[in-house]
């Protein structure tokens, strides 16, 4: 099973992505799955044609795109999202699509196609926050969540896909008063563990809840 795994680089006021950053750290093999490491601009529609070409290239069973949204607790996977480009700030080559329909025969809306309950709950497991969250936004992250799953739709029919936020890195909250983070090797311990259970769901589809146990 070949997995790839994608983070974006740095925008707006900061310096690090917690992303980039934390999929350049995982390990090379989770589960026995080969992860492939991709780094992404944050860039509308740029971020997309990196990934077309990276799925194209490496043939991928998975892909997991893994974003920064300050602001949030826990680690998040996303369960579904919009068709919708509304940037509260520019991108990092200075584009703000605002109310922009990003493929107009595109559906409203794709859901992801990874065990996200059951990846949260693999993560509560390793001692870390979780959840799943229902909104990606609309900015770039939920626009490289919804091509990819474009992309699924139109050409790629045989991977599964999804995205994954992550909180701010403690160094990125010094300025930020009141507004949670978490270390790096929390980030690596986290989606490693996503990872795993998406290697071990493979073929079962999603577990029913979050509550309980790892069987």
């Amino acid at each position: 099973m070949k997995i790839l795994v994608t983070g974006f680089d740095p925008f707006g006021p900061d310096k690090i992505n917690p992303a980039i950053e934390a999929v350049k750290r995982l390990p090379d093999t989770i589960a026995d799955a080969q992860i492939v490491k991709l780094e992404i601009p944050t860039i509308f529609n740029r971020c997309a044609e990196v990934v077309h070409d990276a799925i194209v290239q490496e043939q991928p069973d998975y892909v997991l795109n893994i974003g920064q949204a300050g602001g949030r607790f826990g680690l998040t996977p996303e369960r579904v999202a919009i068709n919708l480009d509304d940037g509260r700030i520019e991108d990092n080559a200075g584009y703000q699509p605002l109310n922009h329909t990003i493929h107009a025969e595109g559906e409203n809306a794709y859901f992801a196609q990874l065990p996200i309950k059951a990846m949260t709950r693999a993560i509560r497991a390793a001692g870390l926050p979780a959840s799943v969250s229902n909104s990606a936004g609309t900015y770039v992250c939920n626009h490289i969540m919804y091509q990819v799953q474009y992309m699924r739709d139109k050409e790629f029919h045989n991977i599964q896909a999804g995205f994954m936020h992550i909180p701010f890195l403690p160094d990125q909250v010094t300025n930020r008063p009141n507004t949670p983070s978490l270390g790096l090797d929390d980030d690596v311990r986290g989606i490693t563990a996503a990872i795993t259970a998406i290697v071990e769901r493979d073929g079962q589809g999603d577990i029913e809840t979050v509550e309980g146990t790892i069987a």
